[in-house]
């Protein structure tokens, strides 16, 4: 049974994607807290858009998609980013200076995450010195049982080892892909380990519960001190696989505070994510 008033919190960037097929609204943190409320638990998108046109359709689009969310307009462009499909997989060309970098620490952004049963964050919303900050600040509200979920989401140049280091720290469960898993081996200078030894390295040394690692077309893997869960993919008719892994996490988040077990939740992860992949943009 789910706990009562179960709720998380995505926060860091929301902006729009700019598909060959038009422009749909995105961002990792708001896209996990979507799925999640799709699973039935309460979700909050937090972050910061635009005093612009764009900021005003993006305030519509939450509203339209029943996504509560604490969302600051600020002095800078709403976000964007350029995304170039290659047989349904995404490249992303992400716009600088935008209402995103600059999330402003409110009071009600800091009751929220006070009573908050998991909070999801990335590397990328930490490129500018405000959010970081108030993307850190938040944390150190939450609960201690609290979920604190990196979703470690590289893009383009916006990472660092100290980002990523800082990050692991704060967080106990991490969610990566493949290639970005390949990247922390070389952040590191593990480049000969494998993927099981690096994903034991990670728990051991960071002290985490569960990594969710998750390897597109072929396989998902849910590491805990217990055992790894491993699902091969589905099998589906991709139209893109934008805001997949976000469902991903989203849906196994949810289903980890319903009180389903690590397996189960693995489960409903996989094919919320599988669906999504069927569908063009994040938010289906």
């Amino acid at each position: 049974m789910m706990k009562q008033k179960s709720m998380i919190i995505g926060i860091g960037e929301i902006l729009w994607d700019l598909l060959p097929t038009g422009k749909k609204a995105g961002g990792a943190p708001v896209n996990f807290a979507f799925h999640a409320a799709a699973s039935g638990v309460e979700s909050y998108a937090i972050s910061a858009v635009g005093d612009d046109p764009e900021g005003d359709q993006m305030m519509r689009e939450l509203q339209h998609n029943g996504i509560r969310y604490l969302i600051e307009r600020v002095a800078y462009p709403t976000g964007t980013v350029q995304v170039e499909l290659n047989n349904g997989i995404p490249s992303y060309t992400i716009t600088e200076g935008v209402a995103w970098d600059h999330i402003p620490l409110t009071v009600e952004m800091k009751m929220l995450a006070a009573r908050c049963d998991a909070i999801c964050f990335g590397t990328l919303a930490q490129r500018s010195e405000t959010s970081r900050n108030t993307i850190r600040t938040l944390l150190s509200l939450t609960p201690s049982d609290a979920y604190r979920i990196l979703d470690i989401n590289i893009r383009q140049h916006y990472y660092s080892r100290e980002i990523v280091h800082s990050s692991l720290q704060l967080c106990n469960i991490c969610k990566t892909n493949d290639e970005e898993l390949q990247l922390i081996k070389s952040l590191f200078s593990k480049e000969k380990e494998d993927d099981d030894s690096i994903c034991e390295w990670m728990m051991k040394h960071y002290s985490l519960q569960l990594i969710i690692l998750t390897a597109g077309e072929r396989e998902s893997r849910v590491y805990s001190a217990e055992e790894i869960s491993h699902i091969e993919t589905p099998q589906v008719k991709v139209a893109d696989t934008v805001g997949a892994g976000d469902a991903f996490t989203g849906t196994f988040i949810a289903s980890l505070l319903a009180g389903k077990t690590v397996p189960q939740a693995h489960n409903d992860a996989v094919q919320r994510a599988a669906f999504v992949c069927t569908r063009e943009g994040a938010w289906v």
